[in-house]
């Protein structure tokens, strides 16, 4: 009990300290979304100081207010769900540009993760226990892909079964012409075949990683005395590569699985928008060229709680897996 109200109390504070940084950076930011407002309302005729009181109330950025108050007002905010107006997305609110665009990254970059991670692990301990073999060999090709820019990848992949083969669509989340937005499985499947190459540029280039760690982790744990031990009571190999060698050897893999899948929600920006895909990703660099302070603070916020969750939730695990670090807690 005492571990768990540690850990917890833990992130409680990196949170808080999230926030505020999530408050203070993007005022650093040159321009405010305020004057970008007035700018587009200029172009029509001259824009009245009520104007501005107006569009200041209304996105939450009173700059004449102290920057301690507006702080204040940003945290009492937060605790009630109120995120403000979206500038880039006039006049939808923040909360509705996270819900709409939110489904389709987690559904896209979060399945991508998992599959990746999962081959990776399997293939690497496969590699990593028959040592030599042409999988084992496979790993620098693999690695290869992952040091390839997530865009190039992109691209080459684009290029060839997008518009040589024309096998996948070239943009979108779906087909807006044939389909509608709906449980059905005409939706599905669009969303799927949409989807289905921008997971693949996902996958191709992180897969490498997570084998690599794995079939290191698997060489070292092998070395190990109980395996030894293991091997002399005469126990079925594949038992040892499991129970045994694989479980210790995850360790490592399930934290960084951690940090990967908390960073789902950011989205794969470059990804998203080779692709156009609809997703957080793609509303985050929009929010960025626009300076709407409302809509950054809101994903940061959404990628903030998402990795500490995520961490959160592997600690905890982490005294399940080992039992090493239950006899600590």
């Amino acid at each position: 009990m005492k571990f768990l109200l540690s850990k917890i109390g833990f992130y409680v504070v990196a949170l808080w300290a999230a926030l505020t940084l999530n408050f203070f950076l993007p005022r650093w930011m040159p321009g405010n979304p305020v004057d970008m407002m007035l700018s587009k309302l200029a172009q029509k005729g001259p824009v009245s100081p009520e104007a501005r009181s107006a569009i200041e109330m209304l996105l939450g950025t009173n700059s004449q207010a102290p920057i301690w108050e507006q702080y204040v007002d940003y945290l009492g905010k937060v605790l009630t769900g109120d995120f403000g107006v979206s500038v880039a997305y006039f006049p939808a609110s923040v909360g509705d540009v996270i819900g709409r665009t939110l489904p389709w990254t987690i559904g896209l970059i979060g399945i991508a993760t998992v599959i990746s991670f999962v081959l990776g692990i399997v293939l690497g301990q496969l590699a990593g226990w028959k040592r030599g073999s042409w999988l084992d060999n496979l790993i620098p090709v693999t690695t290869m892909f992952q040091s390839v820019p997530y865009f190039w990848l992109a691209l080459i992949l684009l290029f060839f079964f997008g518009s040589m083969w024309q096998l996948f669509p070239l943009n979108g989340g779906y087909d807006v012409y044939s389909t509608a937005p709906g449980l059905d499985w005409d939706f599905i499947g669009s969303v799927l075949y949409y989807g289905a190459l921008p997971a693949l540029t996902i996958v191709i280039s992180s897969v490498g990683g997570w084998m690599l760690g794995m079939r290191n982790m698997m060489v070292s744990t092998l070395s190990e005395d109980y395996i030894l031990t293991a091997e002399a009571k005469g126990l079925k190999p594949r038992r040892i590569m499991t129970t045994y060698a694989a479980r210790n050897a995850v360790l490592p893999s399930v934290a960084g699985f951690a940090i990967s899948l908390g960073f789902v929600v950011a989205g794969s920006i470059v990804t998203e928008v080779v692709f156009s895909y609809p997703g957080i990703g793609s509303a985050l660099l929009q929010a960025v060229s626009s300076n709407d302070y409302s809509l950054m603070q809101g994903i940061f916020l959404v990628i903030t709680l998402s990795v500490l969750g995520a961490n959160l939730l592997v600690d905890l695990l982490y005294t399940l897996i080992d039992p090493r670090t239950r006899a600590r807690a």
